[in-house]
């Protein structure tokens, strides 16, 4: 009988103990991670990956701070193929646009989304048709009158873009095949930042850019946006006098540009977990809601199946959309 007491006593002792002890602390940073953008400074990837290390500096959201590193070699070939290198690290992730799909589609580049973790869909991005602000275009119709007329000739206009076969030159192409007539000569720049400066410098005659990448010079007047690449016009104040292309146009073209985090191929579940709800606390903050709204960003939150799903399905569009376009690798 004793024997049982004493036995039962130390069962109590032993659960009590365990009670008392803290539970296994989930997975955090413990070193600097380690940025990656796949894509030139000033661009609307740029601009938000540096947007995203400076809320979490600000908010303290994470204990170890995120160190931005542009790579945009070979149309962002160069950052996706260093993070596809980085199997199982934790401490690494890379924001991608749509060249996630049509840099390996155009260039054979041993890489596919599926290469990579993903972790989560941040935004959808809006194009815009813009031109510089101290020409005569006052509407789509003036420009796309202008660009007719010169098609051909030796004062061809010329469409500045990010990237070759990247967005920019699949709607440039999409124009094309769309009205009769039309002719760019397409200006392949490294970022959206820099495609928006050569348009203020009149060195194109117009630009698709993000409307982030615009932003600035369009408040300070040297820009002019003529019409939105979407189904319908942005909801936001300063933007919603922009009509859409189809009422601007009549043609009905519309595209809308990833903006997500993956990580390295197998990077841990545990880590992956950390860096959605690490994000889902970035999009709620002030300053974040502030940068959609001025940079004419669509809210699209998704992490897990929901975010690998409609990759898959953006690498079956953007495949129909190059071939098109005659972009694919031959």
């Amino acid at each position: 009988m004793r024997h049982h007491r004493l036995v039962s006593a130390l069962l109590v002792l032993i659960l009590l103990a365990g009670a008392a002890m803290p539970a296994a602390a989930a997975w955090e940073p413990t070193k600097p991670i380690e940025f990656v953008v796949p894509a030139g400074t000033g661009g609307g990837a740029d601009q938000m990956a540096r947007l995203i290390a400076g809320i979490s500096d600000k908010h303290k959201l994470s204990p170890r701070p995120l160190i931005v590193v542009n790579k945009a070699g070979g149309a962002g070939a160069e950052g996706f193929l260093d993070v596809k290198g980085k199997k199982g690290d934790a401490h690494t992730i890379i924001i991608t646009l749509s060249n996630l799909f049509t840099t390996p589609l155009h260039t054979g580049v041993p890489f596919s989304w599926k290469d990579l973790t993903p972790v989560a869909r941040l935004a959808l991005d809006q194009f815009i048709l813009w031109v510089n602000a101290e020409t005569p275009y006052m509407t789509a119709k003036d420009y796309i009158a202008a660009v007719k007329e010169n098609a051909g000739k030796p004062s061809q206009k010329k469409m500045g873009g990010t990237g070759s076969a990247q967005e920019d030159q699949i709607i440039t192409i999409q124009i094309q095949q769309a009205i009769d007539g039309t002719k760019f000569t397409y200006v392949p720049f490294k970022g959206g930042g820099e495609v928006c400066v050569n348009l203020v410098g009149k060195h194109v005659d117009s630009t698709v850019n993000n409307p982030i990448e615009c932003a600035s010079h369009w408040k300070a007047k040297r820009v002019r946006p003529l019409a939105v690449f979407d189904t319908e016009r942005i909801p936001v104040a300063e933007w919603k006098d922009i009509p859409t292309v189809k009422e601007a146009l009549g043609v009905d073209i519309h595209y809308l540009m990833l903006r997500g985090i993956f990580g390295p191929p197998n990077m841990p579940k545990e880590a992956v977990d950390w860096y959605v709800g690490f994000l889902k606390k970035v999009t709620e903050t002030p300053e974040w809601k502030k940068y959609m709204d001025e940079g004419a960003l669509k809210p699209a939150f998704a992490s897990g199946d929901e975010y690998a799903k409609w990759v898959e399905e953006n690498e079956k569009l953007h495949r129909e959309l190059m071939a098109k376009g005659g972009l694919l690798k031959k």
